[in-house]
């Protein structure tokens, strides 16, 4: 199914337009509860946005993605179907599912490209500042994409929110500023577990 075919739940008379805030917010409460189609809902509701994730993800891997962002938004969309135990309890944590599950995508099409095209050969990924500070050692801006995989992978399992703010900034594009403001903190809140995640990313890479 196409995930702009997907039909929301019936709105009830006097309910929030689908797009709304109040509606968002509804459909966030709802996947909280378990409710087998909010996650569905959202995608819909949300798609604008999932769609400037793709373009960020695509781009970042600068040529060696030949899918396109929409095609990236539908691979998503088919994988959040298939989930049925995923509940979102906000738009961050929405927002970094689907932002994790594009690099995963995203990565692995540029690694079974690169494979048949050079043997293998896709060690080092461009990637933007933020990222690319994350580097020990190298001025390159570069860094290998599986010590990044795995590094954000034992990130996840040590602290999945800061796992969440390394998705939502560095491959989400979304400032420090806008993350505060999604999560309801303050933006020191948010700088300072920035800094954690970086010390605890960088560190990674240099074992």
């Amino acid at each position: 199914m196409h995930p702009t075919d997907a039909a929301p739940p019936p709105d009830d008379a006097g309910e929030s337009p689908p797009g709304s805030a109040e509606r968002i917010a509804a459909l966030f409460a709802a996947s909280e509860r378990g409710d087998p189609d909010s996650a569905n809902a959202l995608f819909v509701a949300l798609y604008d946005e999932l769609h400037r994730l793709a373009e960020r993800h695509v781009a970042r891997l600068d040529g060696l993605v030949t899918m396109s962002a929409t095609t990236l938004v539908h691979e998503v969309y088919l994988d959040l179907s298939s989930r049925h135990e995923v509940h979102f309890a906000d738009r961050a944590r929405f927002l970094a599912y689907a932002s994790r599950a594009m690099r995963g995508l995203a990565i692995d099409h540029a690694r079974n490209r690169s494979a048949l095209k050079r043997g293998g050969d896709l060690r080092m990924v461009t990637l933007e500042t933020t990222i690319s500070q994350l580097s020990t050692g190298d001025d390159s801006g570069t860094i290998d994409t599986e010590a990044l995989a795995t590094a954000l992978s034992q990130l996840e399992h040590l602290d999945a929110r800061l796992s969440e703010l390394v998705d939502l900034h560095c491959f989400g594009g979304l400032s420090l500023v806008e993350i505060a403001s999604i999560r309801a903190v303050s933006e020191r809140t948010v700088q300072r577990d920035w800094r954690k995640a970086r010390m605890l990313l960088r560190h990674a890479l240099s074992t």
